[in-house]
């Protein structure tokens, strides 16, 4: 399968420079592999050492890479590299994806209460229980199960394994044992959300958990009960939010990154990987709080002189008030 340069520049803009609109694109590649037939793109000038080696039929690039990009060969030259390939990539899928998108695998259980709009594709081995809602265009790959009450909007992809409305984790302690608190809420998803392989979504406990428009979920991530997470917000893999958590609208969250529960982040708020969020961050901007690693001595060594500090800040303060009191 190709597609001509020329169909690409029709469907996408740009501004095809240094080669001819006839040249056939057989493959999207980054650009140290890229090979005569193929389509890359240069999104950090710091690679542009790779540019001027790459042997890429044609290479998407920022206007300030231009002239390195033509006296190479072809380019596509765009305002935004990244978010146009971006674009390519949709376009070759839905040029390569096969045939007959839409309907409900003949494995897949669907409760007769359930609503599942036509233009919605229910994957093998799924689950969608009483009263769920699919809307249209979204897409359930293979065994991911939607529980009973759980909504998901329009042009959602859910993938692989993906487990929305299982009971959120609560316990009331009495006398040493455990009493379920039953989960009576359920999952709101909005349109455009993509949940990567095996994440869960816990349903609410008495109000619903929400997910809104535009949300990116990435694999292993944990959404417990009552979490709202705002629009076009994304997370990385291994992230664990717990439950009645805030995250604002377009944050990011590090993978293996942990917010604990019943805090709130605003909006813009960017938590970095493997942090631990233990307080609500109501400021927009960028938050770290993961110890570096060092080799192990080092690091026990580090780890006992931490553990010191308390006793160190208050020797300091007996000082300072001695000298004031001299």
């Amino acid at each position: 399968m190709s597609l001509l340069l020329r169909h690409i520049v029709d469907a996408l803009g740009g501004s095809l420079e240094g080669g001819t609109g006839d040249t056939p694109i057989s493959r999207i590649a980054p650009l140290e592999v890229a090979g005569p037939g193929d389509l890359s793109f240069l999104s950090n000038p710091r690679y542009q050492q790779q540019l001027a080696a790459s042997r890429a039929a044609c290479v998407i690039v920022a206007p300030a890479m231009r002239d390195a990009a033509v006296a190479r060969g072809a380019c596509i030259v765009v305002d935004n590299p990244y978010v146009y390939f971006a674009r390519a990539t949709q376009l070759w899928r839905q040029h390569t994806a096969p045939a007959g998108q839409g309907g409900v695998h003949a494995s897949a259980v669907v409760d007769a209460s359930a609503q599942v709009h036509p233009s919605a594709t229910i994957g093998p081995l799924c689950v969608v229980e009483r009263g769920a809602h699919i809307g249209a265009g979204t897409v359930l790959k293979s065994r991911v199960t939607v529980g009973e009450g759980c909504r998901i909007g329009e042009r959602c992809i859910v993938h692989a394994g993906v487990v929305i409305g299982a009971d959120g984790f609560g316990f009331a302690p009495e006398k040493g044992q455990w009493v379920k608190i039953e989960q009576l809420g359920a999952v709101r998803i909005g349109d455009d959300v993509e949940i990567g392989a095996n994440t869960c979504i816990d349903r609410g406990a008495l109000d619903d958990t929400v997910i809104e428009d535009g949300v990116k979920l990435d694999n292993l991530i944990q959404i417990g009960h009552n979490v709202r997470i705002g629009k076009h917000s994304a997370m990385a893999g291994c992230v664990g939010v717990a439950g009645s958590a805030t995250i604002g609208a377009h944050c990011t969250v590090g993978g293996g990154a942990i917010v604990l529960g019943h805090l709130t982040l605003a909006d813009n708020v960017h938590i970095s990987a493997a942090t631990v969020v233990t307080r609500s961050l109501t400021q927009p901007g960028q938050y770290t709080g993961m110890f570096p690693i060092d080799d192990n001595a080092r690091w026990e060594k580090n780890a006992a002189t931490l553990k010191q500090l308390h006793s160190l800040r208050d020797r300091i303060k007996a000082l300072e008030q001695a000298l004031k009191a001299a």
